[in-house]
Protein backbone atom coordinates (compact mmCIF):
# COMPACT_ATOMS: atom_id res chain seq x y z
CA UNK A 1 0.00 0.00 0.00
CA UNK A 2 2.91 2.48 0.37
CA UNK A 3 4.66 1.91 -2.59
CA UNK A 4 0.97 2.52 -4.24
CA UNK A 5 1.03 6.52 -2.09
CA UNK A 6 -0.95 4.95 0.41
CA UNK A 7 -1.53 6.04 3.95
CA UNK A 8 -1.73 3.13 6.93
CA UNK A 9 -5.09 1.36 6.26
CA UNK A 10 -7.56 1.10 9.03
CA UNK A 11 -7.87 -2.37 9.81
CA UNK A 12 -11.64 -3.53 11.35
CA UNK A 13 -11.75 -7.19 12.16
CA UNK A 14 -15.00 -9.57 11.79
CA UNK A 15 -16.61 -11.31 14.64
CA UNK A 16 -19.72 -12.99 15.55
CA UNK A 17 -21.45 -10.12 16.97
CA UNK A 18 -20.14 -8.38 13.78
CA UNK A 19 -19.80 -9.76 10.01
CA UNK A 20 -18.86 -6.64 8.71
CA UNK A 21 -21.92 -4.46 7.86
CA UNK A 22 -21.35 -2.66 10.85
CA UNK A 23 -17.42 -2.35 10.24
CA UNK A 24 -18.06 -1.22 7.07
CA UNK A 25 -20.14 1.41 7.93
CA UNK A 26 -17.82 2.51 10.62
CA UNK A 27 -15.10 2.20 7.75
CA UNK A 28 -17.31 4.90 5.67
CA UNK A 29 -17.79 7.25 8.74
CA UNK A 30 -14.35 7.50 9.51
CA UNK A 31 -13.74 8.32 5.97
CA UNK A 32 -11.97 5.98 4.30
CA UNK A 33 -11.28 5.59 0.58
CA UNK A 34 -12.07 2.43 -0.09
CA UNK A 35 -13.43 -0.51 1.92
CA UNK A 36 -11.18 -3.93 1.45
CA UNK A 37 -13.53 -7.09 2.67
CA UNK A 38 -11.35 -10.54 2.74
CA UNK A 39 -13.18 -13.02 3.32
CA UNK A 40 -15.81 -15.35 1.42
CA UNK A 41 -19.09 -14.14 -0.52
CA UNK A 42 -21.00 -14.23 2.85
CA UNK A 43 -18.27 -11.70 4.24
CA UNK A 44 -17.77 -9.41 1.06
CA UNK A 45 -21.55 -9.51 1.45
CA UNK A 46 -21.93 -7.84 4.96
CA UNK A 47 -19.40 -5.64 3.78
CA UNK A 48 -21.30 -4.55 0.73
CA UNK A 49 -24.38 -4.07 2.72
CA UNK A 50 -22.33 -1.46 4.91
CA UNK A 51 -21.01 0.31 2.04
CA UNK A 52 -24.27 0.32 -0.50
CA UNK A 53 -25.13 3.74 -1.44
CA UNK A 54 -22.55 5.52 -0.12
CA UNK A 55 -20.35 6.46 -2.99
CA UNK A 56 -17.04 4.13 -1.46
CA UNK A 57 -16.16 1.49 -3.14
CA UNK A 58 -15.61 -2.09 -2.09
CA UNK A 59 -12.37 -3.85 -3.00
CA UNK A 60 -12.77 -7.29 -2.68
CA UNK A 61 -9.86 -10.03 -1.17
CA UNK A 62 -11.56 -13.60 -2.07
CA UNK A 63 -10.63 -15.59 0.37
CA UNK A 64 -13.51 -18.20 1.09
CA UNK A 65 -15.03 -21.49 -0.72
CA UNK A 66 -16.90 -20.01 -3.60
CA UNK A 67 -15.87 -16.78 -4.14
CA UNK A 68 -18.37 -15.95 -6.88
CA UNK A 69 -18.67 -12.12 -7.03
CA UNK A 70 -14.73 -12.53 -7.48
CA UNK A 71 -15.31 -14.72 -10.23
CA UNK A 72 -18.15 -13.23 -12.01
CA UNK A 73 -16.32 -9.94 -11.79
CA UNK A 74 -13.22 -10.95 -13.59
CA UNK A 75 -11.61 -10.40 -10.07
CA UNK A 76 -8.22 -12.25 -9.49
CA UNK A 77 -8.26 -14.86 -7.18
CA UNK A 78 -4.77 -14.47 -6.16
CA UNK A 79 -4.61 -11.85 -2.79
CA UNK A 80 -1.66 -9.59 -4.14
CA UNK A 81 -3.13 -9.45 -7.39
CA UNK A 82 -6.41 -8.76 -5.89
CA UNK A 83 -5.12 -6.21 -3.55
CA UNK A 84 -3.75 -4.18 -6.89
CA UNK A 85 -7.07 -4.22 -8.28
CA UNK A 86 -8.74 -2.85 -5.00
CA UNK A 87 -5.80 -0.10 -4.65
CA UNK A 88 -5.80 1.10 -8.20
CA UNK A 89 -8.76 -0.54 -10.04
CA UNK A 90 -11.42 1.44 -11.67
CA UNK A 91 -15.20 1.48 -9.84
CA UNK A 92 -17.88 -0.10 -11.45
CA UNK A 93 -21.44 0.60 -9.95
CA UNK A 94 -23.59 -2.60 -9.10
CA UNK A 95 -27.25 -3.52 -8.28
CA UNK A 96 -27.79 -5.22 -5.49
CA UNK A 97 -30.64 -7.17 -3.96
CA UNK A 98 -33.26 -7.93 -0.85
CA UNK A 99 -34.31 -10.80 -0.21
CA UNK A 100 -36.77 -10.41 2.95
CA UNK A 101 -34.96 -7.16 3.30
CA UNK A 102 -31.25 -9.00 3.20
CA UNK A 103 -28.72 -7.70 1.06
CA UNK A 104 -27.14 -9.83 -1.48
CA UNK A 105 -24.78 -9.61 -4.30
CA UNK A 106 -24.72 -12.85 -5.71
CA UNK A 107 -27.80 -15.06 -5.18
CA UNK A 108 -30.40 -15.72 -3.19
CA UNK A 109 -32.34 -18.93 -2.85
CA UNK A 110 -34.89 -20.55 -1.39
CA UNK A 111 -35.50 -24.72 -0.95
CA UNK A 112 -32.91 -26.85 -2.39
CA UNK A 113 -29.62 -24.68 -2.62
CA UNK A 114 -30.39 -23.30 1.10
CA UNK A 115 -30.94 -26.84 2.34
CA UNK A 116 -27.49 -27.88 0.23
CA UNK A 117 -25.93 -24.97 2.06
CA UNK A 118 -27.07 -26.07 5.58
CA UNK A 119 -25.88 -29.17 5.28
CA UNK A 120 -22.29 -28.49 4.46
CA UNK A 121 -19.45 -28.01 7.21
CA UNK A 122 -17.04 -25.75 7.76
CA UNK A 123 -14.57 -28.68 8.28
CA UNK A 124 -15.61 -30.18 4.88
CA UNK A 125 -15.57 -27.45 2.99
CA UNK A 126 -12.05 -26.97 4.25
CA UNK A 127 -10.98 -30.27 3.36
CA UNK A 128 -13.02 -30.25 0.06
CA UNK A 129 -13.15 -26.21 -1.21
CA UNK A 130 -16.66 -25.92 -3.45
CA UNK A 131 -16.97 -29.97 -3.79
CA UNK A 132 -18.58 -29.89 -0.56
CA UNK A 133 -21.53 -28.35 -1.31
CA UNK A 134 -21.74 -31.02 -4.05
CA UNK A 135 -21.53 -33.75 -1.71
CA UNK A 136 -24.02 -32.19 0.54
CA UNK A 137 -26.63 -32.01 -2.28
CA UNK A 138 -26.31 -35.48 -3.32
CA UNK A 139 -27.89 -36.34 0.37
CA UNK A 140 -30.83 -34.01 -0.76
CA UNK A 141 -31.47 -35.53 -4.35
CA UNK A 142 -34.80 -37.91 -3.06
CA UNK A 143 -36.19 -34.33 -1.25
CA UNK A 144 -39.91 -34.11 -2.55
CA UNK A 145 -40.45 -30.69 -4.43
CA UNK A 146 -42.57 -28.49 -2.51
CA UNK A 147 -45.66 -26.85 -3.87
CA UNK A 148 -44.92 -22.51 -4.95
CA UNK A 149 -46.30 -19.74 -6.32
CA UNK A 150 -44.15 -17.40 -7.53
CA UNK A 151 -44.85 -14.25 -8.69
CA UNK A 152 -42.44 -11.84 -11.16
CA UNK A 153 -43.02 -8.13 -11.51
CA UNK A 154 -46.64 -7.70 -12.52
CA UNK A 155 -46.93 -10.61 -14.39
CA UNK A 156 -49.43 -13.96 -13.80
CA UNK A 157 -48.30 -16.14 -10.86
CA UNK A 158 -46.76 -19.38 -11.61
CA UNK A 159 -47.99 -22.12 -10.08
CA UNK A 160 -45.98 -25.89 -9.85
CA UNK A 161 -44.23 -28.04 -7.98
CA UNK A 162 -40.46 -26.62 -7.09
CA UNK A 163 -37.11 -27.66 -5.45
CA UNK A 164 -36.07 -24.47 -5.41
CA UNK A 165 -35.89 -21.09 -6.42
CA UNK A 166 -32.66 -19.20 -6.85
CA UNK A 167 -32.44 -15.75 -7.51
CA UNK A 168 -29.17 -13.69 -9.07
CA UNK A 169 -27.52 -10.22 -9.12
CA UNK A 170 -24.68 -12.79 -11.33
CA UNK A 171 -25.47 -15.74 -12.82
CA UNK A 172 -21.85 -18.02 -13.06
CA UNK A 173 -21.47 -21.24 -9.98
CA UNK A 174 -18.18 -22.77 -9.93
CA UNK A 175 -16.77 -24.96 -12.60
CA UNK A 176 -18.17 -22.09 -15.11
CA UNK A 177 -21.75 -23.28 -14.63
CA UNK A 178 -24.16 -20.72 -16.27
CA UNK A 179 -27.12 -20.95 -14.24
CA UNK A 180 -28.50 -18.03 -14.88
CA UNK A 181 -27.16 -17.22 -18.23
CA UNK A 182 -28.90 -13.61 -18.93
CA UNK A 183 -27.67 -12.19 -15.63
CA UNK A 184 -26.05 -8.88 -15.85
CA UNK A 185 -25.10 -6.85 -12.34
CA UNK A 186 -25.57 -3.56 -13.54
CA UNK A 187 -28.92 -4.24 -16.02
CA UNK A 188 -31.48 -3.18 -12.90
CA UNK A 189 -32.96 -6.32 -12.88
CA UNK A 190 -32.76 -9.95 -11.50
CA UNK A 191 -32.83 -13.51 -12.49
CA UNK A 192 -34.76 -16.25 -11.43
CA UNK A 193 -33.76 -20.10 -12.07
CA UNK A 194 -36.65 -22.14 -10.78
CA UNK A 195 -35.77 -25.70 -10.61
CA UNK A 196 -37.80 -29.06 -10.66
CA UNK A 197 -36.29 -32.45 -9.57
CA UNK A 198 -36.20 -35.43 -7.77
CA UNK A 199 -33.90 -38.80 -8.02
CA UNK A 200 -30.77 -38.67 -9.53
CA UNK A 201 -32.19 -39.09 -12.94
CA UNK A 202 -34.35 -35.99 -12.67
CA UNK A 203 -31.08 -34.22 -11.34
CA UNK A 204 -29.12 -35.30 -14.18
CA UNK A 205 -31.82 -33.89 -16.27
CA UNK A 206 -32.08 -30.96 -14.89
CA UNK A 207 -28.23 -29.90 -15.28
CA UNK A 208 -28.18 -30.93 -18.61
CA UNK A 209 -31.58 -28.97 -19.46
CA UNK A 210 -29.24 -25.65 -17.36
CA UNK A 211 -25.55 -26.57 -19.58
CA UNK A 212 -28.03 -27.26 -22.54
CA UNK A 213 -29.48 -23.68 -21.27
CA UNK A 214 -33.00 -24.96 -22.68
CA UNK A 215 -36.25 -23.94 -21.05
CA UNK A 216 -38.05 -26.98 -19.83
CA UNK A 217 -40.81 -27.81 -17.12
CA UNK A 218 -38.00 -28.94 -14.64
CA UNK A 219 -36.05 -25.83 -15.14
CA UNK A 220 -37.73 -22.10 -15.99
CA UNK A 221 -36.19 -18.90 -16.74
CA UNK A 222 -37.71 -15.47 -15.66
CA UNK A 223 -35.84 -11.54 -15.51
CA UNK A 224 -37.70 -9.54 -12.90
CA UNK A 225 -37.20 -6.27 -10.30
CA UNK A 226 -38.86 -8.12 -7.55
CA UNK A 227 -40.13 -11.62 -7.22
CA UNK A 228 -42.48 -13.05 -4.57
CA UNK A 229 -42.17 -16.49 -3.55
CA UNK A 230 -44.96 -18.48 -1.55
CA UNK A 231 -45.00 -22.06 -0.84
CA UNK A 232 -46.93 -24.42 0.98
CA UNK A 233 -44.88 -25.43 3.53
CA UNK A 234 -41.73 -23.94 5.26
CA UNK A 235 -38.80 -24.03 3.21
CA UNK A 236 -35.09 -22.75 4.22
CA UNK A 237 -34.23 -19.44 2.46
CA UNK A 238 -30.42 -18.23 2.45
CA UNK A 239 -28.62 -15.05 0.73
CA UNK A 240 -24.82 -15.42 -0.63
CA UNK A 241 -24.29 -18.61 0.98
CA UNK A 242 -25.69 -18.04 4.56
CA UNK A 243 -28.65 -19.56 5.79
CA UNK A 244 -30.87 -16.80 7.07
CA UNK A 245 -34.69 -18.02 7.40
CA UNK A 246 -37.12 -20.81 7.50
CA UNK A 247 -40.46 -19.38 6.37
CA UNK A 248 -43.34 -20.19 3.39
CA UNK A 249 -42.63 -16.45 1.62
CA UNK A 250 -39.59 -14.99 0.42
CA UNK A 251 -39.93 -11.27 -1.32
CA UNK A 252 -37.28 -10.43 -3.64
CA UNK A 253 -35.95 -6.92 -5.02
CA UNK A 254 -33.47 -5.29 -7.01
CA UNK A 255 -32.06 -1.58 -6.09
CA UNK A 256 -30.39 -0.55 -9.22
CA UNK A 257 -26.98 1.11 -9.39
CA UNK A 258 -26.04 1.23 -5.72
CA UNK A 259 -22.45 -0.42 -4.76
CA UNK A 260 -19.69 0.81 -6.23
CA UNK A 261 -17.27 -2.34 -6.85
CA UNK A 262 -13.70 -2.35 -7.71
CA UNK A 263 -12.88 -4.24 -11.06
CA UNK A 264 -9.81 -4.53 -13.19
CA UNK A 265 -8.89 -1.67 -14.86
CA UNK A 266 -9.06 -1.16 -18.67
CA UNK A 267 -11.91 -1.42 -21.32
CA UNK A 268 -12.77 -5.07 -19.82
CA UNK A 269 -14.32 -3.05 -16.88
Amino acid sequence: MTDLGWAEPLWLETSLADSGEGLARSAVAAGADVVIASGGDGTVTACAAGVAGTGVPLGVLPCGTGNLLARNLGLPLDLNAALAVALAGDDRLLDVGEANGQTFVVMAGLGFDAVMLAGTSELLKKHAGWLAYALSGLRHLWDRPTRMTIKADDGPPLDRSASGVIIGNVGTLQGNVHLLPDAVPDDGALDVAVLTAWGAIGWLVLASDVLRRRKTIQVTWLTCRELVVETRRARPWQVDGDVIGFGRRLVVRVRPATLLVRVPAGPAA
